[in-house]
């Protein structure tokens, strides 16, 4: 190696990344380091999402580098490198989709849909090509929540191509129906539906499909976890002990079917009054806290009852779009490089790497 490039090395082991804790060059983050003459370039590649952090990363490294003696020029170039990685049983990734999320509740009415919204736009404007599925069919909500109307179109009659708003992907049984009539669907119906949805969506190179998942932990919830191909699923519950109740029948529900549970969200942890700024534990505290030491699950983040959430997302602007310079906008962005990290810290999925085994009778 170069004298120049070895130099460069050694001050990039100092260099820690702040979400991981490890080092640039252990971390295998650092893709390249070209030398011309005394002038540096530096090629870096996340496995998370975190466009947001890039300058102060880049700060970090020229500081670093600035130390070596002789040093002329450096460039730094950082970019999101995100990896299938491993999902449940004998499934496999879908080809155009690297990774799976379920975000799910063990009941309904806990901020589940609006949740799974903000974190896909949050991971989006960390860099990362997102879509969502909402698998809640029975109350579809995220056409409303993305401010989205209008059929999805299909160019060959056999698949359908997702609507698109802020960036995101989205398929959801509510655009394909009228809005004011129910879905009355027995479970397996409604689970092959789903399926379809997911399978004959023209999803274009994703980094992470968000599903919506419907509340509780029936039949549908467990048929879905052992068809659907998952690299990690995302819990939200409320402080209370009746959704903390349902949360771990949630987190048990997953364990059973293989699928890891990367974290737990905790909604409507606190009331902040909209006139006084007065904040309220309405709900109770610390129930998050309890599953999170019981079955030893990160918590990815506390979001406050704010009524600013409710009303932006019942006007299809959620908060994150709508405010994204605001606490709520700051709480979804940190959980997303959170949940962005935990799944790149998983095993990765090597079936495409592998040849299969060809059995001939000779």
């Amino acid at each position: 190696m170069h004298m120049m490039a070895e130099s460069v090395e050694q001050a990039l082991l100092k260099v820690v990344d702040a979400n991981t804790g490890i080092d640039l060059v252990s971390s295998k983050t650092v893709r390249q380091i070209k030398t011309d003459g005394n002038d540096v370039s530096v090629f870096i590649a996340l496995p998370y999402p975190a466009k947001s952090q890039w300058k102060t990363l880049e700060k970090q490294i020229v500081d670093a580098l600035q130390d070596i003696p002789g040093i002329g020029h450096i460039s730094v170039s950082i970019s999101t490198a995100i990896k299938a990685h491993k999902v449940q049983g004998t499934l496999k990734p879908m080809p155009n989709i690297r990774n799976i999320i379920a975000v799910a509740s063990g009941k309904g009415g806990v901020g589940k849909s609006t949740v799974a919204t903000n974190l896909a736009l949050a991971l989006s404007k960390e860099g990362a090509n997102v879509g969502i599925l909402d698998a809640d069919l029975y109350g579809p909500s995220q056409p409303i929540m993305l401010g989205l109307t209008g059929r999805p179109e299909s160019s060959d009659g056999q698949t359908v191509d997702p609507l698109g708003k802020y960036g995101i992907q989205l398929m959801s049984i509510g655009l394909m129906i009228n809005p004011d009539e129910p879905v009355i669907w027995r479970a397996p119906v409604a689970t092959q539906a789903l399926i379809q949805l997911l399978e004959k969506t023209n999803w274009q190179n994703l980094d992470y499909l968000i599903i919506d998942m419907p509340p509780g932990t029936g039949d549908i919830q467990l048929t879905l976890s052992q068809r659907i191909p998952v690299t990690g699923a995302v819990i939200v519950t409320t402080p209370q002990d009746i959704a903390l109740s349902d949360a771990q029948k949630g987190l048990v529900m997953f364990d059973k079917v293989n699928i890891p549970v990367l974290g737990i969200i905790e909604n409507m942890s606190l009331h902040i009054c909209s006139h006084c700024g007065h904040a309220e534990t309405i709900f109770g505290e610390g129930g998050a806290r309890k599953l999170s030491e019981t079955y030893g699950v990160e918590i990815l983040g506390e979001l406050p009852l704010q009524l600013s959430i409710r009303e932006q997302s019942d006007a299809g602007i959620p908060p994150v779009v709508a405010d994204p310079d605001s606490d709520v906008s700051r709480i979804f962005m940190n959980m997303a490089r959170r949940l962005g990290v935990r799944i790149s810290q998983k095993a990765r999925d090597m079936s495409s790497r592998l040849p299969g085994v060809v059995v001939e009778n000779t």
